[in-house]
């Protein structure tokens, strides 16, 4: 285990030359039994102008619309229907952004409100245009407050839980950090509320089965997803590159420590970057419509080579798709290696299987592509 000295020098080299932060605020943080905790949103504000003051951009994927729309109207418990969750997050919305606009006037900063559904990352051009705004409202100096579009957002549509979008957001902006606070000090070894002898993993190096099972769904009457989906947001993000620190956002000048260089939270270390920016949006941003299984062939040469997936690697396809949707690539065991955008149909591709590239206009009468899934469509891992 590293020395307290030699987690701050690791921290204080992280930080050096960061320019550009997310830090996620969970409902846990922001909220008191359901009502939004307005002494906390000005704590985290004081917080956040001071990363301001040393030159950070700074964007924020905020929770507590519901739990703040809950206290307001003075239900006892979340709501569980869908149209009564998209009613209370309509009455508490309001309540959470006026909160961030007068905690952050006290500093002469401006917030601006971005509401986001799965939808509007998935379709590439609203993707780019959601990019855009947000890039210009950072140069602008003006800090995006984002949240998931909880009065519209179906299942069909919705990222899950803002763990996962504020993962998203990092890749979107192109992140240096994301910071994830919530109610506990970070990663523990086992679940601390049931064993004392649980212990603080300060620094992860890399995110595997093991990390993952120190997780706990719980995540309280409040929130979704509990530390889990914090480790899964946390290795989208460290694949592209980008440190994550999960934190107790419940600490008095937890994000000026941090950036600061003090060991607080679990810091998980970026990896390797391997992917682009489009590739990112593929793996991690849009949601597979269907499955291609291929043979062992075609699972060599797209793993190991590089190629593109051409028909004759194809053995079968599940769902129904159409062109340009996102699949998963699937091995014959069943297991995911990869996922890519697709040239044809799902029902053109049942026609094409097993064919070389040269007989598919003589079986469909066009040929858009000789590729199933070209390879600059393609992202090969696990799936996240």
């Amino acid at each position: 285990m590293q020395s307290q000295i030699g987690l701050t020098e690791q921290r204080k080299a992280l930080i050096k030359g960061i320019k550009k932060i997310v830090v996620k605020i969970g409902s846990a943080v922001l909220t008191d039994n359901g009502v939004l905790h307005r002494p906390a949103v000005a704590r985290l504000a004081d917080d956040i102008a001071f990363m301001k003051m040393k030159g950070y951009q700074v964007a924020i994927v905020s929770s507590g619309a519901i739990a703040a729309g809950v206290g307001k109207i003075g239900m006892s418990r979340k709501p569980v229907t869908i149209p009564q969750k998209q009613a209370v997050a309509a009455i508490g919305q309001g309540s959470l952004m006026y909160a961030y606009e007068e905690a952050f006037n006290k500093h002469r900063l401006l917030v601006a409100q971005i509401l986001l559904t799965r939808e509007d990352l998935t379709n590439r051009q609203r993707y780019l245009n959601a990019r855009n705004t947000l890039i210009i409202l950072l140069e602008w100096g003006i800090i995006p407050v984002i949240n998931e579009n909880d009065t519209v957002a179906v299942d069909e549509i919705k990222f899950g839980d803002n763990d996962n979008l504020s993962a998203l957001i990092a890749h979107l902006i192109d992140s240096d950090l994301l910071i994830v606070l919530t109610d506990t000090d970070g990663l523990y070894n086992r679940d601390p509320r049931e064993d004392p002898e649980a212990h603080l993993i300060s620094v992860v190096d890399h995110i595997d089965g093991d990390i993952v099972q120190y997780t706990s769904k719980y995540s309280g009457q409040w929130g979704l997803g509990g530390m889990r989906s914090k480790i899964i947001a946390a290795k989208k993000v460290t694949a592209s590159g980008i440190p994550v620190i999960v934190a107790n956002g419940r600490k008095e000048g937890v994000l000026q420590e941090i950036i600061k260089g003090k060991p607080l939270g679990t810091l998980f270390l970026p990896q390797r970057p391997t992917l682009s920016r489009k590739k990112n949006w593929i793996a991690f941003t849009l949601k597979p419509r269907g499955e291609i299984v291929v043979d062992e062939g075609a699972q060599k040469a797209v793993m190991e080579k590089g190629k593109s997936l051409l028909p004759s690697g194809v053995i079968e396809v599940h769902g129904r798709f159409g062109v340009g949707a996102c699949v998963r690539l699937l091995d014959q065991k069943a297991r995911v290696i990869g996922k890519g955008l697709v040239n044809y149909s799902s029902a053109d591709i049942v026609k094409i299987r097993g064919l070389k590239t040269s007989e598919i206009e003589q079986r469909l009468e066009y040929k858009h592509s000789d590729e199933v899934i070209h390879r600059d469509n393609m992202v090969i891992q696990a799936e996240a």
